[in-house]
């Protein structure tokens, strides 16, 4: 059970917020990856050339600016989840909505670039099983489809 639940319309009230922070925390992770990544090579590399010296104090300053993004990167992520919100994928910035279906918890499934909050998905089911939504976010026509709660 979660702790909060969300209607269409209150969580599409949050993507302005959670949007430029997901895209923040990508940045971040990009960060975090790319030093991951060079350490390899330079382990690598000592390897091949049978030993050799880094360059000690440009890792040192690129390890800095690591733990920096890392640290950045734990803060943003529970400064979403803080307000309810599930990060599935930042890689492609996907989050969840705990919501109720017709008494049923479910997820409301966005991810950046995406306009609105058009999908949901069951707990077990993921991003793969994937369903339009088809009530509308404020008011409009009556809904054809499930009734969020």
């Amino acid at each position: 059970m979660a702790d909060k639940y969300f209607d269409r319309k209150e969580a599409e009230e949050l993507l302005p917020t959670l949007g430029p922070w997901l895209e923040e925390a990508r940045d971040e992770k990009e960060k975090v990856e790319a030093f991951k990544n060079e350490l390899a090579q330079v382990a690598s590399r000592i390897m091949v050339l049978g030993g050799t010296f880094p360059p000690l104090s440009d890792l040192l300053r690129k390890k800095s600016v690591h733990d920096k993004a890392a640290e950045h990167l734990v803060e943003i992520i529970n400064r979403i989840q803080d307000s309810g919100v599930l990060v599935k994928d930042l890689d492609i910035g996907l989050i969840d909505f705990p919501s109720l279906l017709d008494g049923e918890e479910i997820y409301l499934c966005w991810k950046l670039g995406e306009e609105h909050i058009a999908f949901w998905h069951r707990l077990d089911e993921g991003f793969a099983g994937r369903k339009p939504l088809d009530e509308p976010a404020t008011g409009g026509t009556p809904p054809q489809g499930p009734r969020l709660q």
